[in-house]
């Protein structure tokens, strides 16, 4: 479907043109309307298939439709987004859709200084249209600014199942009973399990449904993997790069801790490279992302902070240096890379006890990965055998909780009579 066949006002539609978007993606396409009538909506879309643009150019609609009925120092409009990064990326977008309109968007973050709190507490009173903020800076301003939001007409809440992985349930209910009732919401989540539908069943009103199946991923993209022991996989960020690269690279890791300890260990062995995580302050986030845009970093060792919501298109490599602990978060993660139909490669370093992971995410693909024979200089590796670690898995579960029951389980012993449980002692290669 065209843009120019759906309801959106004349000052919407020159912004869409002078962008170059004419086709709409099938997420904007059932989402557009609905919102147009003011309905409530929960949407499952996958980041990439054009979400924000699915409630920003209905927005947009909605509020140049009455931008002069009411009070002009109003805010008319609440999103809160996970990260600081996806907060300042949705600003940037309003922006550049709003070209051609009088409308005034601001994002509110922390990390900044004195300054930016004071004319972040000015947008609340004295009104900015759209406000984009974290769940955490909109707490504060809630507790210490004494900001009213009794003009908000729509709330959104974007990437709403990582805000519940991060810990913001009880920061959006409380954000959201700071708002009138009668408002009109609307809730994007990449997954749906069960938190979210309690979540929803609390703050929508009666919402319209609506469903993309998350699609596999880029056909450009070629996936490989190692399979290693965990003090291994330093030894494999060396022999990729010991022939040069020439475009840039992520290197994701499930922790901060760990991507601080090996962004060190890559600028000690002369790599170009700068490590991106929560403990930045906002400022040296964004100088991190810039100069990494701008090529003056190559690699980029990240937490998932940056697997979601962040644009770059020159991004030839992604590799998982840990094995993401769900499917979406690989998609995501590998899904920085070929963008803008360019290709790409990926390539995840799967660990003895990352196995059983790295088998659900290759049953969700409904494909095996390739697996790369390691160098011979590294040593040996552990076979892949993800579906008998898995019954490993649920067998210990059972037999702790038959423990928990007063059962004591069997001791095995070898011929000497010693214990000879292979699991107990057992050293931990993390």
């Amino acid at each position: 479907m065209r843009f120019e066949d759906l309801d959106l006002e004349p000052e919407v539609l020159d912004g869409l043109d002078a962008m170059n978007f004419i086709e709409a993606t099938p997420i904007q396409e059932l989402t557009i309307p609905v919102v147009l009538e003011g309905k409530d909506i929960i949407a499952c879309a996958q980041t990439g298939t054009g979400k924000t643009a699915a409630y920003i150019l209905p927005l947009l609609n909605l509020i140049m439709r009455h931008k002069f009925d009411g009070d002009d120092d109003a805010v008319r409009a609440i999103i809160i987004a996970p990260t600081r990064e996806l907060a300042s990326q949705i600003d940037m977008q309003f922006e550049g859709f709003s070209y051609f309109m009088p409308i005034s968007t601001l994002s509110v973050s922390g990390g900044g200084d004195g300054a930016q709190w004071d004319q972040q507490k000015r947008a609340f009173n004295k009104g900015a249209d759209v406000i984009i903020a974290t769940p955490g800076r909109m707490i504060s301003h809630l507790i210490n600014s004494k900001i009213s939001l009794d003009s908000v007409e729509y709330l959104v809440l974007d990437e709403a199942d990582r805000m519940l992985d991060m810990g913001f349930y009880d920061d959006i209910m409380k954000i959201s009973k700071h708002l009138p009732s009668n408002r009109q919401t609307l809730l994007f989540s990449a997954t749906m399990p069960p938190k979210i539908r309690t979540l929803a069943k609390n703050i929508l009103n009666n919402p319209a449904e609506i469903n993309v199946a998350i699609s596999k991923p880029n056909e450009a993209i070629k996936q490989m993997a190692y399979v290693c022991y965990e003090p291994q996989k330093i030894g494999l960020v060396e022999h990729i790069f010991s022939n040069p690269i020439e475009s840039k690279t992520i290197i994701f890791s499930s922790s901060k801790i760990k991507v601080k300890e090996l962004a060190h260990t890559l600028k000690r062995m002369k790599y170009n490279v700068r490590a991106m995580h929560s403990d930045l302050e906002q400022s040296q986030r964004d100088e991190v992302m810039l100069d990494f845009k701008n090529g003056k970093v190559d690699i980029l060792v990240a937490t998932d902070i940056v697997a979601r919501g962040i644009d770059i298109t020159d991004i030839g490599l992604v590799i998982n240096y840990d094995v993401p602990h769900d499917p979406e978060d690989y998609i995501h993660r590998i899904g920085r890379t070929a963008r803008a139909n360019a290709e790409g490669e990926a390539i995840t370093f799967i660990s003895e006890k990352e196995q059983d992971k790295f088998g659900k995410i290759e049953r969700f693909l409904e494909r095996e990965i390739e697996k790369i024979q390691i160098p011979e200089h590294l040593g040996d590796v552990p076979a892949y055998t993800p579906s008998v670690n898995e019954k490993k898995k649920k067998f210990y579960k059972r037999a702790n909780n038959r423990k928990g029951n007063g059962f004591k389980g069997k001791k095995r012993y070898n011929s000497k009579g010693h214990n000879s449980n292979p699991h107990k002692n057992r050293g931990n290669n993390n």
